[in-house]
């Protein structure tokens, strides 16, 4: 069942055809490797661009913010320096009203005019 093999079977020429078809598959494979190399490569391209684009639009919006928000911090400061004007100046009115006492509706002394007056006084003064 098992023939003897030679060491001449082993020198045996290949067939031609199955040459053929070991290159073409190498071939074949190499162009599918330099395929996919390449496809890997314009993606790689193509992402990259999209974001170094999409990072300096992101950049640009994000100065134009901050440029607005150091527009805003002035605008705000300033207003609230003007309400402690505002409040000042009201305090700096009011204040002397505070330090005059009030005096009380009983000590004071009504005065009238006309003949109630002089009857109101006369009696006063007995």
């Amino acid at each position: 069942m098992n023939a003897p093999t030679s060491s001449g079977d082993a020198h045996k020429p290949v067939p031609v055809e199955s040459q053929v078809e070991v290159e073409i598959s190498k071939l074949v494979e190499q162009k599918i490797s330099r395929l996919d190399a390449e496809r890997i490569r314009s993606s790689i391209v193509r992402l990259t661009s999209n974001s170094t684009v999409g990072l300096d639009s992101l950049s640009s919006e994000l100065q134009a913010l901050q440029k607005f928000i150091e527009f805003e911090v002035v605008r705000v400061q300033n207003e609230i320096e003007s309400a402690l004007a505002g409040i000042k100046i009201i305090i700096d009115t009011i204040a002397p009203w505070k330090s005059t006492p009030v005096s009380s509706p009983t000590s004071t002394r009504v005065f009238r005019a006309g003949p109630a007056a002089n009857i109101e006084g006369a009696q006063s003064h007995k």
